[in-house]
């Protein structure tokens, strides 16, 4: 490997200096991938979120220009880079596992009329909806392999980082804006059915998991202190109108991860502080009352404003305060379904995305409603892709807690360390999420989950060695 090409992970470092070798001056070409990737962060969730086939159309030509450029830069330099990073392999695996469900393994045992799709011999109930699915994943595998390889210097995490935040508080805005002004149209031009829409997602409850990770990443720099107090009081009005944004949604589960992610990033600076930061026992006590206090006035000031700007109704439902008979909304109908899918189905699954295939013939509605996701993330993976789907999902929890806690724990850098807290802070929101919903099958969340596990988890090459301070 070429000397300046190779990153030495910051949670190796000695007990003195971080050891890191420093990286040859980027190219104009990693630049350009970089660019790209950008690009895909901001037009996937203005593309109401990317659940249109048209969008990623855009979406898979943007990352294919990126591979191109990827291979072009291979071929100039004569070295392919890639990162090593584990986290990669479930993604593989669940590619792998699509595809042997598409093998005619299997006779259509199933009667056609109990189901939505026709059948066929192929494993997966639904052959189309998987090889679409297959698709999907393995843009996001390109996305997130180019990501752990061009954002691997701190000038570009920076920049990574401002626009994330940045665009996060913009489209919070632009959502309250809108739901105040009792917009049931996207831009004007877009209006949903059987969905409630926000800012420019189709779902509120999704667009409230995009707050969760956009939020998280910003309370994570803040209690970092990393930045300059001019840019901190930014930071917090940022942070406000996220918060905002999400109660405005009403959505309980964005509701309740929010409040996980803000507890989350609380209990890591609670725990983490490190020795040299303690001055004494008074101070000590009183940091720590600082990090709980602060917390908390966040959570009052954003309840408070979205009472004052009229979201009562909004924040009560948020709250599970409301006339519904089910509170469930259906989830119960629909678990219990997906329980039937996962015993009939328990290695490989029914398919992935085949679960509105397969629920056709565990409903016991009256059919009227076609029910394409399970409302549970987790339930969902093992009904679509068996026992062996389901692992590798928790294989990739696993490793992005295991990845990303020794680089909270040691880094020496503020920043990083600040935005290593705050991106796992709003992974964790999603997949408290995921239990209540299915916020991660809109494409620009999975964009945006993958970024932040990059973030977490991903070598940072410094631009010389430096002496912990």
């Amino acid at each position: 490997m070429k000397n300046g090409t190779k990153n030495t992970d910051l949670t190796k470092s000695s007990a003195w200096f971080d050891a890191v070798i420093v990286d040859e001056k980027p190219s104009r070409t990693s630049g350009l991938i970089f660019a790209l990737l950008t690009a895909v962060l901001v037009f996937a969730p203005l593309a109401y979120g990317s659940v249109d086939a048209w969008a990623l159309g855009i979406n898979t030509i943007l990352l294919t220009l990126a591979a191109l450029l990827w291979i072009f830069e291979s071929w100039r330099t004569g070295e392919f880079r890639f990162s090593s990073n584990p986290l990669q392999l479930p993604v593989i695996g669940l590619i792998l596992i699509g595809l042997v469900q598409l093998l005619p393994l299997r006779a259509p045992e199933i009667p056609a009329e109990t189901l939505s799709a026709v059948p066929t011999e192929a494993l997966s109930l639904d052959p189309q909806a998987t090889r679409f699915a297959i698709v999907q994943i393995a843009l996001y595998l390109v996305f997130f392999a180019a990501a752990l390889v061009f954002v691997r210097t701190q000038k570009r995490l920076r920049m990574l980082v401002s626009v994330i935040i940045t665009f996060g508080a913009a489209m919070a805005f632009f959502g309250i804006l809108q739901r105040l002004m009792s917009a049931d149209s996207i831009f004007g031009i877009r209006t949903v059915q059987n969905a409630i829409p926000f800012a420019t997602f189709i779902n509120q409850h999704h667009f409230a998991a995009f707050m969760e990770m956009t939020a998280g990443l910003t309370l994570g720099l803040l209690y970092s202190q990393s930045t300059k107090k001019d840019k901190r009081l930014l930071l917090w009005i940022a942070v406000v109108i996220m918060g905002c944004a999400l109660i405005f949604t009403g959505s309980r589960g964005g509701l309740l991860s929010f409040l996980g992610v803000v507890g989350f990033i609380t209990l890591a600076n609670f725990l983490l502080k490190s020795k040299d930061e303690r001055n004494g026992q008074a101070s000590f006590f009183s940091s720590h009352f600082g990090l709980v206090g602060g917390g908390l006035a966040l959570i009052f000031v954003i309840f408070g404003l979205v009472l004052f700007l009229g979201g009562d109704q909004s924040l009560m439902r948020g709250v599970g305060i409301n006339t519904s008979q089910d509170a469930s909304n259906g989830r119960f109908h629909f678990w219990s379904a997906a329980i039937q899918i996962i015993r009939d189905h328990p290695l490989l699954g029914a398919g992935l995305d085949a679960f509105g295939a397969a629920f056709t013939r565990y409903d016991t509605w009256n059919g009227t409603f076609r029910v394409e996701q399970a409302h549970n993330d987790y339930l969902q993976i093992f009904a679509d892709a068996g026992v062996f789907g389901f692992a590798l999902a928790v294989w990739f929890i696993y490793l992005l807690f295991k990845k990303s806690l020794p680089i909270i724990r040691r880094a020496s850098d503020r920043f990083r360390r600040g935005v290593a807290t705050g991106a796992l802070a709003g992974c964790f929101g999603v997949l408290l999420h995921s239990f209540f919903d299915f916020p991660l099958r809109t494409p620009s969340n999975m964009f945006y989950f993958l970024t932040l596990a990059a973030i977490a988890t991903v070598s940072i090459s410094y631009p010389k060695l430096y002496k912990k301070s």
